[in-house]
């Protein structure tokens, strides 16, 4: 290696100390030294203050503090956690569910061995990860993190609308089977929109393709969902105040099955559909072309999202 590339020694940083101490300038100490005199420029900006001159010693202490910070993250330190984590990752389990599973049911080779979800944000963004291209396998593929934005919906006149006040602590504790949630996923400029319908216990998970944002053909798709299941698993359902549940007492009488709405403009009091709707956009994104999915390949998008570790669940599928 050439001397210009090594590291400056302690006994070179004494020599620059006492030429500077003789107005000695940066060129003639580098020529004294056999090095670039750009090393001994920077050298000097780095460790000299307007009021504290150059001194080896304080200059040699920086240098050994900064030697011993490797600024490696765990993940790109530990090989085995690492390839664990990104195989995760292109398998599409969010960073909150590998650090989960990670902490509840490890792999036989990383017990005891924990990542925090944000670590593996960070190795993903601004670590090695980032040449990885790992960003498309997050919930919302976003190429950086951005802060989340709030969705506003427009209210719609509902016949004989109970609000989500009157659901009963047996819904909102979830502790029992049978009480879902729906909502629709947009996608720009289509008329084509997915209808989703959640389990509040279970998670279960429902979504069809339909051809527009309608009563009718909402009340389709959970007629759909409904079938799919069995008829002690349906209860009751909440919708939010869109023209979508419009049609909601032909599910009540056909079903018995109550129906409450939540306030205007608080779609977060339904948060679980809310966050499916999230981790749908991972496969199907605003800009989607909805005519190109067939049924099949939204079932199976269906299917990626119920086999998936939960966290609510401890990390269970």
């Amino acid at each position: 290696m050439a001397k210009n590339q090594q590291k400056l020694t302690f006994y070179e940083r004494q020599i620059i100390e006492v030429m500077l101490r003789v107005n000695r300038s940066c060129r003639e100490i580098a020529k004294n030294l056999g090095r670039n005199h750009s090393v001994i420029s920077r050298e000097v900006e780095r460790n000299s203050g307007k009021i504290c001159p150059y001194t080896a010693v304080v200059a040699q202490r920086i240098a050994d503090e900064k030697a011993r910070k490797t600024n490696k993250r765990k993940l790109e330190k530990n090989e085995a956690l690492r390839n664990f984590v990104v195989s995760k990752l292109r398998d599409d389990w969010s960073p909150q569910q590998i650090a989960g599973r990670l902490k509840n049911k490890p792999p036989s080779k990383l017990k005891k061995t924990f990542v925090s979800h944000e670590a593996i944000y960070q190795y993903i963004y601004n670590g090695e990860g980032r040449f990885e291209y790992l960003y498309p396998h997050l919930r919302r593929g976003q190429n950086r993190r951005q802060p989340r934005r709030s969705r506003k919906l427009k209210k719609a006149l509902i016949p004989e609308r109970i609000s989500i006040h009157e659901r009963p602590d047996e819904i909102n504790l979830r502790l029992t089977f049978g009480h879902w949630e729906s909502d629709t996923v947009l996608c720009h400029q289509q008329r084509e929109v997915i209808s989703v319908q959640y389990e509040r216990k279970s998670r279960l998970v429902r979504i069809h393709k339909v051809n527009d944002k309608s009563a009718e053909e909402t009340e389709n798709a959970i007629r759909k969902s409904f079938e799919s299941t069995p008829e002690y698993f349906w209860k009751s359902i909440t919708f939010d105040n869109g023209g979508e549940g419009s049609k909601h007492l032909n599910l009540k009488n056909d079903f018995n099955l109550q129906t409450y709405f939540c306030d205007p403009y608080c779609s977060w009091q339904k948060g679980g559909v809310e966050n499916t709707n999230g981790l749908i956009r991972q496969y199907l994104p605003k800009k989607a072309k909805l005519t190109k999915y067939s049924n099949q390949d939204i079932y199976a998008i269906q299917e990626k999202l119920n086999n998936r570790p939960r966290k609510s669940l401890n990390y269970l599928i």
